[in-house]
């Protein structure tokens, strides 16, 4: 089925078009896309099965080395099968390209993501600066999805994974397992056909000298949430 038509030519392209970092027309990123959904299935469609694979086939992991570009690369972090939320969003982003669904990554300022204790003692901060996002363009709207959290570590703090539907906004972990209020953006800082990776590398560093600094590769985010939210702390949120 074609993508929506609505959006002008030159932005259609711009959208759709490979970056360096949402690079769609990797041979893997394409064949990944491809083998998640049919081509003739309904543009909504296309959007909520890509984010679902993109969520729960690439677990999230802000332990990685946040001055090395291909970590903000789709093609990358596919072949990884580990990213933190910018990379996710990249990914997302290009698997949409792949299938011609006109996509690009934003970024905010988030207050209470998910992290363990270990994470904001490194991070020095409670807010996650340039958080990354995906917004794709389905039956004449443009959509907002945050394909970050995998289900595996979702179930680790207590809350449930963020659905998309293809048709409504999926930003934000609204409310803890227990209901009470959780993320929220503080500072939108809009949407890009490609991810700015030499900006937010320097952002990185800016604002996270310790975690850039630490080298925690060895850290895996879904074990410390494990080793922190004991089965009698699920449901209490952070």
């Amino acid at each position: 089925m074609d993508a929506d038509q609505h959006l002008p030519g030159s932005l259609r392209r711009l959208y759709t078009d490979p970056g360096e970092y949402v690079d769609c027309d990797h041979a893997d990123v394409i064949a990944y896309a491809k083998s998640i959904v049919a081509e003739d299935a309904a543009d909504h469609e296309k959007a909520r099965l890509l984010f679902l694979a993109v969520r729960d086939d690439v677990h999230y992991q802000p332990y990685l080395d946040l001055q090395d570009p291909s970590n903000y690369r789709a093609s990358g972090v596919l072949a990884r099968r580990q990213g933190q939320c910018i990379g996710k969003a990249a990914l997302y982003a290009a698997v949409c390209r792949a299938h011609g669904l006109p996509a690009r990554v934003g970024f905010a300022d988030v207050q209470n993501h998910l992290a363990t204790k270990k994470l904001r003692e490194a991070m020095g901060s409670t807010t996650f600066y340039w958080h990354g996002y995906a917004e794709v363009y389905v039956e004449s709207e443009w959509r907002k999805a945050t394909p970050t959290f995998n289900t595996t570590l979702c179930a680790k703090f207590g809350v449930a994974p963020l659905d998309f539907d293809g048709r409504n906004d999926a930003l934000l972990h609204a409310f803890d397992g227990a209901g009470r209020q959780f993320m929220h953006y503080v500072t939108d800082h809009g949407a890009f056909n490609d991810v700015p990776t030499k900006f937010l590398m320097r952002e990185m560093e800016r604002n996270y000298p310790g975690l850039v600094s630490l080298n925690a590769t060895s850290r895996d985010m879904e074990q410390e949430a494990a080793e922190e939210f004991a089965p009698e702390a699920i449901g209490h949120g952070q």
